[in-house]
């Protein structure tokens, strides 16, 4: 079946791809494999200065990378173009630090022996990726295995197929080899057949929990290093001390930022009860104040979801809750008349046997539970089958941190929403997978941590 782009504001169809064939994965393969064997004679330093020149290129093209992704999947303008800025900082760190990461550590063993420890390219890496984040995903896989020597090929999801052109033609603009990264329209079954390839040593998936298992099935078939990056029940923690006027603001933000399709998003809200009250009568002014309208345009602060398929999934698990027991302090739901808007909701009174209390909605739905104490929010928060990341509230951040230190999680901010930044780590644990991008452990994930032992 071919990709196709559809509008979500518009509901029209935009392009169509069609799928590769045998013979052309086979052929990308092929020059993926040839750039593998050629960089183990080129100095990273090489490398590090071609990922300067792409952070160049994608600044340079900020605009028209912006506008794909909003006709794509819906993304508001200036979320988009602070993607690329994102995308760019990404190139930017692994070319200024990225050398410096790759220096051979020194061991000692036997008592004054020495060894060292370095990290080498190691073949190919698949990097499957999701149409929420359709550039900064890509980006985080390609900018750390390129400076490493690894060839990447991607296949990105269907609906922002006009995205992947995009990126690889930038990409191909700022001087980088076709054999560094390679986009692919293929389908489930032709990545079987790329995972079965000896020459691709490596997989790397963001999206959902379902996609996650299938690929990491598959890997472990073909004994081929997984990294995943899968969904997100994330809790946003407001204790009694904390300020808030900032934890509304954020919690907000957080929670409808590229309208709610984050894995990161803010989706469960708990709040301790001396200031339940002041902080749901914030969120519910903020909730129905949201204005719905054209991505494009700069007066308009939610998007529309990226597809039919999303408006309608995420309506029906609002209606599970519902009939479950959930009370709506925000009724919100699908716009009728309107492509694929959802206005926002907030539901709360969700007791462990509806369906909603271990979901992840994603898009504009928001969870409120109001607990006693420090020891009822933490149980609550690790009550979970996700744990990607989270953050806690409060004016005394040594209290915070005592906090955040008994969430199971991979990340916690503290008094400030979660965000990516290439300088930190980023992964989850339970059903949010496992491994991690960005920083130098993104860099290492696809190396062969090759010991050399001296006599």
């Amino acid at each position: 079946m071919a990709y196709q782009v559809v509008n979500p504001y518009t509901e029209k169809i935009i392009q169509t791809y069609p799928l590769a064939s045998a013979a052309e994965v086979a052929d990308k393969l092929d020059v993926a494999a040839d750039f593998y064997n050629r960089q183990k004679q080129v100095p990273v330093e090489e490398r590090a200065a071609q990922l300067q020149l792409v952070a160049e290129s994608l600044l340079a093209n900020s605009a028209e990378l912006a506008q794909t992704a909003t006709l794509n999947m819906g993304k508001l303008s200036k979320e988009a173009r602070g993607e690329i800025k994102l995308c760019a900082k990404l190139a930017q760190y692994y070319a200024s630090t990225g050398a410096s990461l790759l220096e051979p550590k020194p061991y000692i063993y036997g008592g004054s022996r020495q060894a060292l420890l370095q990290q080498d390219a190691i073949g190919i890496v698949l990097s499957i990726e999701p149409w929420n984040f359709p550039y900064s995903q890509v980006m985080r896989v390609f900018a750390p295995n390129f400076l490493v020597g690894n060839p990447v090929v991607l296949k990105h999801a269907s609906i922002v197929a006009g995205c992947a052109a995009h990126f690889e033609k930038v990409l191909l603009q700022a001087g980088i080899e076709p054999g560094a990264f390679q986009n692919l329209f293929v389908s489930y079954d032709q990545i079987a057949t790329i995972l079965a390839d000896k020459r691709v040593q490596g997989v790397a998936l963001t999206g959902s929990e379902a996609a996650g298992r299938q690929i990491a099935a598959l890997a472990g078939q073909n004994l081929v290093k997984s990294t995943m990056e899968l969904g997100g029940n994330d809790v946003f923690a407001v204790l009694n001390d904390a300020d808030i006027d900032l934890a509304v603001q954020d919690a907000a933000a957080a929670r409808l930022r590229n309208a709610g399709q984050v894995c990161t998003s803010a989706k469960r809200y708990i709040v301790q009860q001396d200031v339940a009250a002041d902080f749901i009568a914030g969120i519910q002014a903020t909730f129905q104040n949201q204005v719905l309208g054209d991505p494009m345009a700069a007066t308009t602060t939610l998007a529309p979801l990226a597809s039919k398929g999303a408006s309608d999934q995420l309506q029906q698990q609002l209606d599970q809750a519902l009939a479950h027991g959930a009370t709506a302090l925000v009724a919100g739901g699908q716009v009728a008349g309107m492509g694929n808007f959802f206005a926002p909701a907030i539901l709360t009174d969700i007791t462990p046997d509806n369906p909603a209390f271990y979901q992840e909605f994603f898009g504009p739905v928001a969870q409120v539970y109001v607990v006693p104490d420090d020891q009822a929010l933490i149980k609550l928060a690790n009550d979970s089958n996700f744990g990607l990341a989270g953050a806690v509230y409060s004016k005394d951040t040594t209290h915070a941190h005592e906090v955040a230190s008994q969430l199971e999680t991979g990340q916690v901010f503290i008094n400030q929403p979660s965000g990516a930044y290439p300088e930190l780590p980023f992964g989850g644990v339970k059903n949010s997978g496992y491994g991690r991008e960005m920083s130098d452990l993104g860099l290492y994930e696809f190396t062969n941590q090759k010991i050399v032992v001296f006599k």
